[in-house]
């Protein structure tokens, strides 16, 4: 697919009028001794100053503050440019401590030399991102649960407290409100080019943010309160990241010369691109994962646009109405109903691609977290940053001409990386979670029969004989045969009343949690049977790593012969209940595996089916819970497990017989063909 690239501007008329003229019209300036002293100290009664409000004094006048901030702006501007970088460390570095980042600045007052240059919008978008999250440091000296929006957090009578009312208004003007200039939400979703943005605004960030600093510390001072820090996010799971392979220098030569003739990337934006990669050449990877997340989705907003039929939605949007952003973007439905063609054209690949790296709240929700400026950025892994670049040379290549297009997927990097592209599922999805936790919790519990025994084990074996013991399997056996039909045709085992083998349970709970399930918009009801049957997985593998870790205990305690008569009685017990606990677990994970498989037969119940439904799916969340805690080391109640396991095998018997569970309602039973 080609878009047509009449693109000169992604700001809406007047969203551009704001923030590249009206902090021009008024000519007069203003002396920089009336802003800051010479011992960098900021005299905030002129800023603050400048901001008007309406007749009604209800709101800010922010056309009217903008206005009368330009002059101020323009001479802070000028001020940075003529210190030295030893002047500007000795006057103002101290007091940008506080943001926890103050080696940014140094480099965004260079960044100031070159305007137009993709180094000045980037620099705001990281001086943003650390002030917002120190603002939110702040914000708990006072408060107790910090906001996730930043308006909500300039709003707040927390930082009020702190800083005053009026500065808080200043803040709202430059980078709070749509109504502003909203300098922090225009660069992170990829609306303004490079050019687009005063280098002026970025100077009085920089001294905005030192000025915070000085009444911070007067505030601490005064209250002797102390400045915690909250931990920043750990990226975690890069294995799971980790799905192209690393790129090459072949693969970093294809992309440069790919964004230059896609059309998926606007001319405006291309210098963007290009910072990209050179960023990315020089180990920057933060840098360069910023860079690539706003320019795909500038990229993205524009096929958006252009398959839904709606060129209004590419421009910023006016203070009244909703950016059309990476949440609209990748949604089912446009905000009026109908259905959104953008995931019908990228396919399912594309679009699990980017739920998982943007969206799913288990996955590294990339641009969440490095916009509120939660990770180190000095150590964002390159992992993360070679995926986003492996995928933009995918997608890009769908949107250029058919030849070029054809002549570099000959290559053999850039096939490799179009077929894995192709075959994206997801991993972050709560589907994909559940099944790596019961694979997890199945692998745990096969270890079992590999835990050492004590000779003197036949009471073990005398209590396995129980009648309570043996009503248990009978009913395992009961509920397998229920099931028979809806296993795999390669497990007909269970027909011959005997139960399943020992060694079919691994390869049948693998086989299954290999079926693809589909996981795009998923329904309320999907997710919400999905949240119990993961808690269910959850407390069964807790109930299995007790059992290891119990026995290994007890055996070694029983070799040294350090265990008294009663808890040797206790473990005998406990050697008895786990040869009965370890098929039925197995059970409860086979349940889980085909439930998931079907999961999306949810949807056909009504109301008072799914209630039930849920009811049952509970109930076995309630056994699992109180197994975890007969099983612990402190409970110890290892004779009353059988007990405890007969009647929630009763339950699940019970239910199954009523033909109510998923895999009893899904149109095609697993035994014909879905496995």
């Amino acid at each position: 697919m080609l878009i047509e690239d009449p693109v000169t501007t992604c700001l809406s008329p007047s969203v551009y009028d704001m923030i590249c003229k009206l902090g021009f019209e008024v000519k007069e300036s203003c002396g920089i001794n009336s802003i800051v002293t010479q011992r960098g100290e900021v005299c905030w009664q002129t800023i603050t100053d400048c901001v008007v409000y309406t007749e009604s004094a209800q709101s800010l006048d922010y056309r009217g503050s903008v206005m009368l901030l330009g002059p101020v702006c323009a001479a802070v501007h000028s001020h940075l440019l003529s210190l030295t970088k030893g002047q500007f460390e000795i006057r103002y570095m101290p007091w940008l401590q506080w943001t926890a980042f103050p080696e940014l600045f140094p480099e965004l007052v260079d960044a100031l030399e070159t305007p137009g240059a993709p180094a000045l919008p980037l620099g705001l978008m990281k001086l943003t991102a650390c002030l917002e999250r120190a603002l939110g440091d702040v914000f708990l000296l006072n408060g107790k649960e910090c906001p996730f929006l930043l308006r909500d957090l300039l709003a707040s009578e927390e930082l009020a407290e702190v800083f005053g009312r009026p500065v808080m208004d200043v803040l709202k003007v430059f980078i709070g409100s749509p109504c502003g200039l909203n300098l922090r939400n225009i660069l992170w979703h990829g609306f303004a080019s490079p050019h687009e943005i005063p280098p002026k605004y970025c100077s009085v960030m920089i001294l905005l943010t030192a000025g915070l600093g000085q009444l911070l510390e007067r505030y601490l001072q005064r209250t002797e309160a102390v400045l915690a820090r909250r931990p920043l996010v750990a990226l975690t799971g890069l294995e799971e990241l980790a799905v192209f392979p690393d790129v090459t220098s072949e693969v970093l030569s294809v992309l440069e010369e790919v964004v230059k003739k896609s059309t998926f990337v606007s001319k405006v934006m291309l210098p963007y691109w290009e910072a990209a990669l050179i960023r990315f050449r020089s180990h920057r990877f933060a840098d360069c994962a910023m860079l690539l997340l706003t320019q795909l989705e500038t990229g993205l907003r524009r096929v958006f646009a252009t398959v839904n039929e709606c060129p209004e939605r590419l421009l910023t949007a006016e203070s009244t109405a909703l950016y059309t952003t990476f949440d609209e973007i990748l949604a089912k439905h446009l905000s009026d109903g109908k259905i959104n063609q953008l995931p019908l054209f990228l396919g399912a690949p594309a679009m699990e691609f980017l739920w998982d790296f943007l969206n799913h709240q288990e996955g590294p929700r990339l641009r969440d977290h490095l916009s509120h400026g939660e990770f180190n950025l000095h150590d964002f892994p390159r992992e993360a940053t070679t995926q986003l670049l492996a995928f933009s040379v995918v997608l890009l290549l769908r949107f250029t001409d058919e030849d070029v297009s054809t002549a570099f997927k000959g290559k053999a990097a850039i096939k490799s990386l179009v077929a894995l592209a192709e075959g994206y599922t997801a991993h972050f999805h709560p589907i994909s979670q559940l099944k790596k936790q019961v694979l997890s919790c199945e692998k745990s519990i096969r270890v079992w029969p590999l835990l050492p025994l004590p000779q003197e084990a036949e009471e073990a074996a005398r209590l396995e004989g129980t009648s309570e013991a043996r009503a248990c399997k009978s009913l395992i056996t009961e509920i397998l045969r229920e099931l028979y039909h809806h296993l795999p045709e390669s497990h007909g085992a269970v027909g011959d009343g005997d139960g399943l083998p020992a060694e079919m349970w691994p390869q049948l709970i693998r086989e299954l949690c290999g079926t693809p399930v589909p996981t795009l918009f998923c329904p309320r009801t999907v997710v919400e049977v999905l949240t119990v049957l993961r808690n269910i997985s959850a407390q069964c593998a807790r109930a299995s790593s007790q059992v290891v870790a119990s026995a290994g205990l007890r055996h070694q305690q029983w070799v040294e012969r350090r265990l008294r008569s009663r808890q040797r009685q206790t473990y005998l017990h406990m050697l008895g209940s786990i040869k009965l606990l370890s098929p039925v677990l197995y059970l409860i994970l086979l349940l889980i595996a085909l439930e998931l498989v079907n999961i999306h037969a949810v949807c056909g119940k009504n109301t008072s089916e799914y209630q039930q439904y849920l009811k049952f799916l509970k109930s076995i969340l309630q056994y699992m819970e109180n197994l975890v805690a007969y099983t612990s080391q402190q409970k110890n109640k290892w004779s009353e497990t059988i007990a405890l396991t007969r009647t929630a095998l009763l339950k699940i018997w019970t239910f199954s017989e009523k033909k109510q569970m998923l895999v009893h309602l899904a149109k095609k039973s697993t035994s014909k063909g879905v496995l």
